[in-house]
């Protein structure tokens, strides 16, 4: 007998919900678990869990990160940035640069060609706001850390994109010795980044309005969850990051509607097993025996686009003033690597084909490292910060 999709999905739940029990008595993240036990259950472990299934569940994870960015960008209150000020801003940008700065000094030094080294030390700027959202939100982590940390990986991705263009604009100048125009290489990172502004601050005065409109919890929670989707729909036809829009969107929202707590609090109440699910196809879609592969330039990568975090977020939170327990622990929460950096190792396939095929296996595999270490180091981080 087959079985279908529907019940794959079981399965999936079933094994997450079986995994944070494991985790529990190991005392390490759930979403550690549901990496690992959606690695197992994969395609290229047990294969419990088909390639074809994955490829079905595939509209889940583009979800999961919409309600993500979603949940990141209501931490943009302005009373709240107020109380934060300009730290988390600076401090993004420092950690963001300094991992790329740190990937493409190493990798230059070591004898690889520049456009290579300066697409791929670009990447290294993406942090995944999922897990580490995950683990402060299970562990209920509160103080300077967090505080921080909730804008820092929400700016990180503009950030990211940003970085990506112009190093991309540049690789291409050096490999055509000048024939493509810089202005127009950049014009479609700037496009994305802008246009998913524009776009959120849109749609968030649309859900304001019909937030106010509709007054019970459950026509509330539709609208929410119909603006999600509209807003990661349109994006994706329109060209503009998904993430962007979505956190957009929240930000402009919280500080326009006096019901915004309530539509987030009943917005958080749908979305576990959402990213439970979102965490177990990420787990099943690693896969490790590509990790021999990735050799001297993707160990320097996984270790160097550490330190660069690590060094940057202490940089910034220096010149920013931020509490000491800031600058000690708050790069080591910034390890986790996925989404965004897929998705830009999958562009520069197209933009610098000659190192396509290496990027991609080098990011991938990195993706496999720092998603498997990289919550249980955020919480030991949170915990030796006091937070947890």
């Amino acid at each position: 007998m087959s079985l279908n999709i529907y019940t794959y999905l079981a399965i999936a739940i079933i094994l997450s919900l079986l995994s944070s029990k494991l985790m529990k008595k190991l005392k390490l993240p759930n979403v550690t678990g549901y990496l690992i036990f959606g690695l197992l259950a994969g395609p290229y472990c047990l294969n419990l869990l088909p390639r074809g299934v994955i490829n079905e569940l595939s509209i889940i994870p583009d979800i999961a990160l919409g309600f993500i960015a979603f949940s990141i960008g209501a931490e943009f209150k302005l009373s709240y940035l107020k109380s934060v000020g300009k730290a988390p801003v600076i401090i993004a940008f420092f950690e963001a640069f300094g991992a790329v700065f740190a990937v493409d000094l190493i990798l230059i030094l070591i004898g690889n060609d520049i456009p290579f080294s300066l697409v791929l030390g670009a990447i290294a700027a993406a942090t995944a706001p999922a897990a580490t959202l995950m683990v402060v939100r299970q562990y209920k982590a509160k103080g300077p850390v967090t505080n921080t940390l909730l804008p820092v990986v929400a700016i990180d991705d503009a950030v990211a994109l940003i970085a990506f263009g112009l190093s991309v604009a540049v690789a291409k100048a050096i490999n055509t010795k000048g024939s493509v125009s810089l202005a127009s290489t950049l014009l479609q990172p700037l496009i994305e980044i802008f246009g998913a502004f524009v776009f959120g601050a849109i749609l968030a005065v649309i859900i304001k309005y019909l937030t106010d409109w509709f007054t019970g919890r459950g026509n509330r929670l539709s609208v929410a969850i119909a603006m999600v989707l509209i807003c990661i729909g349109i994006s994706d036809i329109a060209g503009f990051s998904p993430l962007l829009a979505c956190m957009t969107m929240s930000a402009v929202y919280v500080n326009l509607s006096a019901v915004s707590d309530k539509v987030l609090e009943q917005v958080d109440r749908i979305t576990p097993p959402i990213f439970m699910l979102f965490f177990f196809i990420s787990g099943a879609n690693l896969d490790i025996g590509i990790l021999p592969s990735v050799g001297v330039t993707g160990t320097l990568y996984v270790v160097f686009r550490v330190i660069g975090k690590i060094l940057g977020s202490a940089a910034g939170a220096t010149i920013s003033n931020t509490e000491p327990v800031v600058k000690k622990y708050l790069g080591y929460t910034l390890i986790p690597q996925a989404g965004v950096a897929i998705g830009l190792a999958g562009i520069s396939m197209s933009v610098v084909p000659e190192y396509g095929s290496q990027i991609q296996t080098i990011i991938l595999s990195g993706t496999v490292i720092y998603e498997l270490i990289g919550p249980v180091i955020t919480k030991m981080a949170l915990k030796k910060a006091g937070e947890i």
